[in-house]
């Protein structure tokens, strides 16, 4: 599968930003689909995962109740939606999918396929 993210740019804090990840190739619906960060000098950090339908989503304690990822089947695109965005959510954010049973893999490494990644910057 292809993926695309989108969406990415220079916010201020508490400000938002809705991510989008586009995929050809397959369907969304039949993979899971995560969002994982990575800031320089960091390792890469799950942020947020939707299993395949019906599903189930789970995010990083960080990010829970400021971030929401959904799914638009009929546009193939996964999104992300970050609100309340601070200095520590500064990252490069890549879309990434996991085939199988559709599950969300506990290390970010197992995910299949991978996009080239979208740069989000909080700074006031």
């Amino acid at each position: 599968v292809q993926l695309v993210e989108s969406g990415g740019g220079l916010v201020q804090p508490g400000g938002s930003l809705r991510l989008s990840c586009a995929a050809s190739g397959s369907h969304l619906d039949d993979l899971a689909v995560g969002w994982v960060r990575q800031a320089p000098g960091k390792e890469r950090e799950g942020v947020a995962c939707i299993t395949r339908l019906p599903p189930d989503t789970y995010y990083t304690d960080s990010v829970e109740g400021r971030f929401t990822i959904s799914r638009d089947s009929a546009k193939n695109t996964v999104y992300l939606q970050m609100n309340g965005l601070n200095p520590e959510d500064t990252a490069s954010y890549y879309c990434a999918t996991k085939g199988g049973w559709g599950l969300c893999p506990r290390d970010v490494s197992d995910y299949d396929d991978w996009g080239q990644g979208t740069q989000v910057t909080v700074s006031a």
